[in-house]
C-alpha cells in the first residue's frame, strides 16, 4: 500500500475521465476491510465514472478479504503510527504559521465529554491525520472529502476539509446516532450532506438532537456484491436436520444470545436442527468479549452439538456458506444503551442467495425483511416467537421458498449496485456544483 506521502495521485488510478468531475476523497479507518464490502463495492464501482481516492487512517487490516480486495489494497494511502513524526511536524508547523486556526480545530475536535477512553482516542489520531491530510488533499487536486462513518473518520475528513478550504459530507447509521459521540451535531451540521442507507436510520439522523441535519440527508441503500440474478431460489427444506445460519460480529446488537436460547427450545422439543452462528469479536458493554460469553453460554445449555461456531469467515468463503443452509436468522435487538442496527449487509446477502430469512422488527429490518412477504418478523429477545418462526418455515417449505424469491427480488431491486452507485455519483456531482454556486454568489 501507499503511505500518505505517495506521489501517486489519483488520475493514475482512474484512467481518462471526463473534464469537470469533482475529485473525491474516502477517509476510512482501514480500506479495504472484510466486513465493509459494502462500502469496497461502492468505491470501486464510483471509480469507474469519477475520480476517487483512498485515504485510510491505520495501517492495513487485510484479514479474510477477498481476492478482489486484496488487488486493489496497493492503491490505498494508508497512515498508522508510520505517520506520527510526519503527523507532529504538521502540527508544528500549522501552529507557527496558523495558530488561531489550529488551536480552534483542536478545541472544536476534542473539547468534547467522550464516554471513554477509545472514543477519545481514535478522535485524537483522526485530528493529528486531518491535519496533514488538509495539505495533502490541496496537493492531491481533490473538492469533496466523504466520510462513510461519523466518528473519527469524519473528525479527520472536517479538520482536512476545513484546512483545505473544500466541503466535507459524511454518513451516519444505526448505533452511530444513539449512543452518540458527543460531536455528532456539530459535524451533521457543518456537512454538505449526510448520506443515509435506510429509510428508519434516515429519519432518526434528520430528528437528531436539534435537527441540524434536517434537509440534508440522502437515502442511498448499500451497494452490495451480489451473485448473478437468477429466476428462481434453490430448492430449500429439502433434508433433515433442518441448517439455520446467523453471520456477523459478536455485538450486542446481534441478538446471538437470544438466538442460542431459543436453540435451547428447539432442542427441547426435540426439533432436529444445527446452527452455524459465525463471526467473532465483539463487548459486552462491562463484561468483556461477547464472543467468550456465547461460547460459554452454548456449553451451558448443551448446545455444541446443535450449535458450530467457525469464526469469521472471510467473503470468498461466503457464497458456499450461505448455499450450504436453509435458513438465515438475523435476531437483532436494542441495547438497553440505545445501540442497534441499521439493516445487516448479511440479510442481504442471505436473500440474494436465496435464503429464507427470520428477523426481527428492530430500526430498519422491516424495510427489506417484509413479514410473510419476503421474510417472517419475530419481536426482539422473544425467545419463544423465535423459535416457532424457525420451526413454522421448516414445516412449510413451499412458503419459505416464496419467501425467499421474494427476498431475492428486493435484493435485486433495491440493492443493486450499479444503479445505487449511480445515485451517489449524481449526489456527489449535484452537492459539489451546488457548494461551488454557493461559493461563488
Amino acid at each position: 500500500m501507499n503511505d500518505f506521502a505517495s506521489d501517486d495521485i489519483t488520475a493514475s488510478l482512474q484512467g481518462a475521465l471526463p473534464a469537470g468531475l469533482p475529485h473525491i476523497a474516502y477517509i476510512l479507518l482501514w480500506y479495504p476491510l472484510f466486513t465493509q464490502s459494502f462500502i469496497f463495492r461502492e468505491v470501486e464501482n464510483l471509480k469507474r465514472s469519477l475520480p476517487v481516492a483512498v485515504y485510510s487512517l491505520y495501517s492495513s487490516n487485510l484479514r479474510c478479504c477477498s481476492g478482489e480486495m486484496l488487488a486493489v489494497a496497493p492503491t490505498v494511502r494508508t497512515a498508522g503510527m508510520k505517520r506520527l513524526p510526519v503527523f507532529c511536524l504538521e502540527i508544528l508547523r500549522c501552529l507557527v504559521t496558523r495558530p488561531g486556526k489550529l488551536l480552534r480545530l483542536f478545541a472544536r475536535s476534542l473539547f468534547r465529554r467522550w464516554r471513554d477512553f477509545e472514543s477519545f482516542a481514535e478522535n485524537l489520531w483522526a485530528f493529528y491525520a486531518g491535519v496533514s491530510l488538509g495539505r495533502l488533499l490541496r496537493e492531491d487536486g481533490i473538492d469533496m472529502v466523504y466520510a462513510p462513518w461519523p466518528r473519527g473518520t469524519a473528525t479527520a475528513a472536517w479538520v482536512a476539509a476545513d484546512i483545505a478550504g473544500i466541503p466535507f459530507a459524511t454518513s451516519a447509521r444505526g448505533d452511530n446516532l444513539e449512543p452518540a459521540d458527543p460531536d455528532l451535531g456539530a459535524k451533521l451540521a457543518a456537512a454538505l450532506f449526510i448520506r443515509a442507507n435506510n429509510a428508519a436510520d434516515r429519519k432518526r439522523i434528520e430528528n437528531f438532537d436539534a435537527g441540524q441535519a434536517r434537509n440534508k440527508v440522502e437515502l442511498i441503500y448499500n451497494s452490495l456484491t451480489l451473485p448473478p440474478v437468477t429466476e428462481h431460489p434453490r430448492h430449500v427444506l429439502a433434508q433433515s436436520p433442518t441448517r439455520l445460519l446467523a453471520l456477523g460480529r459478536f455485538d450486542v446488537t446481534k441478538g446471538f444470545d437470544v438466538l442460542l436460547q431459543a436453540c435451547d427450545i428447539l432442542k427441547g422439543v426435540g426439533f432436529d436442527f444445527h446452527l452455524t452462528l459465525a463471526g467473532g469479536g465483539g463487548k459486552v458493554m462491562g463484561l468483556g468479549g461477547m464472543e467468550n460469553m456465547l461460547v460459554t453460554m452454548r456449553k451451558d445449555l448443551g448446545l455444541e452439538h446443535h450449535v458450530s461456531m467457525p469464526g469469521l469467515i472471510s467473503h470468498d468463503e461466503l457464497p458456499d456458506l450461505l448455499l450450504s443452509h436453509d435458513i438465515f436468522v438475523a435476531p437483532c435487538v436494542i441495547h438497553s444503551s440505545g445501540q442497534r442496527d441499521g439493516i445487516p449487509n448479511t440479510v442481504i446477502e442471505a436473500f440474494a442467495y436465496g435464503l429464507p430469512v427470520i428477523g426481527t422488527n428492530v430500526n430498519a429490518l422491516p424495510e427489506v425483511i417484509r413479514h410473510h412477504e419476503t421474510g417472517l418478523l419475530v419481536p426482539p429477545g422473544d425467545v419463544r416467537a423465535l423459535a416457532d418462526a424457525v420451526m413454522w418455515l421448516a414445516r412449510h417449505p413451499g412458503e419459505a421458498r416464496t419467501l425467499a424469491l421474494g427476498g431475492m427480488t428486493l435484493a435485486k431491486e433495491m440493492f443493486d449496485p450499479d444503479r445505487n452507485c449511480r445515485h451517489l455519483l449524481e449526489l456527489f456531482v449535484r452537492q459539489y456544483a451546488r457548494w461551488k454556486a454557493s461559493c461563488a454568489a
